[in-house]
């Protein structure tokens, strides 16, 4: 089998722009000490990512934002309810894809 010099040059050049921006900031990061306000906001990240994931997912159909007509959040509203009441992560799974499946069906 032959190899191909610039296929295996882009794929070393994609492992290092991959690895770089996840292994550069854990390594500066773990030699200096956050203030407090800073640990405090780095809290949210991972909120704010999942509600940018779920809110696009949520709201957008085909490019457009669309609250009409929109199954997907008319299932989130019993799902969201369920997850803040239980916190329970098999409930709210559950709950989501049963409502998906009922509002589908109708």
């Amino acid at each position: 089998m032959e190899i191909r010099w610039y296929i295996f040059l882009i794929i070393v050049g994609s492992s290092i722009v991959t690895v770089l921006p996840r292994v550069l900031p854990l390594i500066v990061l773990s030699r200096i000490q956050l203030p407090d306000w800073g640990m405090r906001w780095l809290n949210y990240v991972p909120v704010a990512v999942m509600a940018a994931l779920v809110g696009q997912e949520l709201l957008l159909q085909d490019g457009n934002i669309s609250i009409l007509h929109n199954i997907e959040l008319l299932a989130a509203l019993p799902t969201f309810a369920v997850a803040i009441f239980t916190r329970s992560l098999l409930g709210t799974v559950v709950v989501g894809i049963v409502s998906m499946m009922i509002l589908r069906l109708l």
